[in-house]
């Protein structure tokens, strides 16, 4: 992603913390509408936003406060950091822009210092209750319940992949049989010419979850995630791996996400073993690629990086995984913990060939990542 959608997306998380109804619709939509406006232009891309993310009149003041002071702190380098800005959590950027006066929209025209501090707004996702910033190793039992709600109704929208087979259409090549036979019914005088284009079918996602030990925390939030985008896109392959590889596309289709994640978790070997994601990768491509890697889908490998395996065969299996791959994404939990940093071997080896290597720590993250596969497919 660039700068400026890292931006633009952290600032809906901004605004869905000081209590607008921000979801990941609205900022499609946004995305859509900047194409074509001068996003040189502070005024435009004000109203832009206005327009599309406010919807009732008292949300306007927590607006007005919310894009002067965040946007303030941008140009004065305060958020603004190297790629590493993705991996920060959305507090820190509320202590940067006062919360009190985002939440508090009575005292917008005042700028007199508060005796009492408002508290903090609670960041909720939209009206299931569920902390959007919340590490999922911390979720409770009814967390996790809530946060199936919330998955649920997320949109996973790769885009789509033109085929090889061409049909009728307004398309760049000249349809000569149907244009001789159209002929036949003005003597054989060529009226019009009858145009093909490239047939387009749905993009496919392939998801690859780490459920060694090390992934344990949040090897089964990360499984209804998984179920959800099941249950939303038609086209999803589904594997777990440790030390050996399971697919789990046919346990995941089960409608009840218990059932499911119960049925994933017996057909699964090595459940909380080693992690050799080396191996796991090889075996993807010597017994599943012509089946799930031919048609270039977007590949999302979820992962912490602590790999018990060859370095070099993790870098030449990651290599060969994102040449067969539309986009080879990298979701690591880790990312936004403290003091994190992907030095490990493997990791040091595999990142040169990874698209986007993005946390999936929280359902922010997973709301983020919604709209960056819904971006691609645009």
């Amino acid at each position: 992603m660039t700068a400026f959608l890292d931006n633009l997306l952290l600032f809906g998380r901004v605004l869905r913390v000081a209590g607008l109804d921000v979801h990941p619709g609205r900022m499609l939509d946004l995305i859509e509408a900047l194409r074509h406006v001068d996003i040189g232009a502070r005024d435009d891309v004000y109203h832009a936003c206005r327009t599309l993310l406010v919807h009732r009149r008292e949300e306007m003041p927590i607006f007005d406060r919310a894009f002067l002071r965040f946007w303030e702190a941008h140009r004065r380098g305060t958020a603004d950091r190297p790629r590493e800005r993705s991996t920060a959590s959305v507090t820190e950027i509320v202590d940067v822009l006062a919360p009190e006066a985002l939440t508090n929209a009575s005292s917008t025209d005042s700028t007199e210092p508060q005796d009492t501090p408002e508290p903090r707004a609670v960041k909720t996702w939209s009206d299931r209750g569920v902390d959007a910033e919340k590490d999922f190793a911390a979720f409770t039992p009814d967390e996790i319940a809530q946060a199936r709600l919330v998955l649920d109704r997320l949109e996973w929208t790769p885009g789509e992949r033109r085929t090889r087979r061409w049909v009728p259409g307004h398309g760049p090549r000249i349809d000569l049989r149907r244009a001789i036979a159209d002929s036949l019914e003005t003597g054989g005088d060529l009226v019009t010419l009858a145009r093909r284009r490239r047939k387009t079918r749905p993009r496919s996602l392939v998801l690859l979850c780490d459920v060694s030990g090390s992934m344990e925390r949040y090897s089964r939030m990360l499984l209804q995630f998984a179920h959800a985008a099941t249950r939303r896109h038609v086209r999803v392959e589904t594997f777990l791996f440790s030390t050996e590889l399971t697919r789990i596309t046919r346990e995941l289709r089960i409608a009840k996400a218990d059932h499911a994640v119960a049925a994933a978790s017996r057909a699964m070997r090595g459940w909380s073993g080693g992690t050799r994601i080396g191996r796991a990768l090889r075996e993807l491509h010597q017994r599943w690629g012509r089946r799930v890697l031919h048609s270039a889908p977007v590949v999302l490998l979820i992962s912490d990086g602590w790999d018990r395996g060859d370095p070099q065969e993790l870098g030449r299996e990651i290599a060969r995984l994102q040449r067969s791959s539309h986009r080879l994404i990298w979701l690591n939990p880790l990312i936004g913990t403290l003091d994190y940093a992907p030095l490990t071997r493997g990791l040091q080896a595999a990142l040169p060939f990874v698209d986007d290597f993005l946390p999936a720590r929280t359902l922010g993250n997973l709301a983020d990542l919604a709209v960056h596969l819904n971006a691609l497919g645009r």
